[in-house]
């Protein structure tokens, strides 16, 4: 719970240092359309080189951003820069991992005649969550795309590749949604 509150708290630090300072209360202007208003819905499908920006200075964040990286290249979608000027968009994360001990018991007792018969065992299992959030902001500063995920781990790979993963997967199927090239339930399914 308190990593979660942390993780909100940063968010909200991080936007609300982002946007410009409010009026002053005695100057009243009408309100007039935005930029945001008039936001372009297909401007993901504009993006194809991405600067990963710095998640963090911890290692769990410097490991998690490099993940990013590599998953993102893999996609051949798009093209990953080192340099943020050529950027089309800057890819901005917020990574947490937690690791803690969970304590499973088990007791079970019968009495037969005079004694009793009881059985019971304990065991611990390590427990390894990952979280990320991130968000596609344009050149402007417009958050074009934004996805928080979870894990606790897959089958092969550990919580923080299975995040990193989640989060480009849903880049690619918000993409691909855009395009319209996404799988139809019809030729998702195999032919017999």
């Amino acid at each position: 719970m308190l990593a979660h509150l942390l993780i909100i708290a940063s968010l909200l630090l991080q936007t609300s240092t982002s946007q410009p300072a409010a009026k002053s209360p005695t100057s009243r202007v009408a309100p007039t359309t935005t930029k945001d208003t008039d936001a372009d819905p297909a401007a993901l499908l504009k993006v194809k080189r991405v600067y990963v920006d710095s998640f963090g200075d911890d290692a769990i964040s410097r490991e998690l951003q490099s993940m990013i990286v590599s998953s993102l290249t893999e996609t051949k979608r798009f093209r990953v820069t080192e340099n943020r000027e050529r950027a089309d968009a800057i890819l901005k994360g917020v990574a947490l991992e937690k690791t803690a001990q969970e304590l499973h018991a088990y007791s079970e007792g019968t009495v037969a005649g005079r004694g009793a018969i009881s059985d019971s065992s304990a065991h611990t299992e390590t427990v390894n969550e990952a979280k990320l959030s991130v968000r596609l902001v344009n050149p402007d500063g417009d958050v074009i795309w934004t996805s928080t995920q979870e894990s606790k781990g897959a089958k092969y790979k550990g919580a923080s590749a299975d995040v990193a993963d989640k989060c480009v997967k849903k880049l690619l199927r918000d993409v691909e949604k855009l395009e319209g090239t996404g799988p139809t339930p019809a030729s998702a399914s195999p032919q017999k």
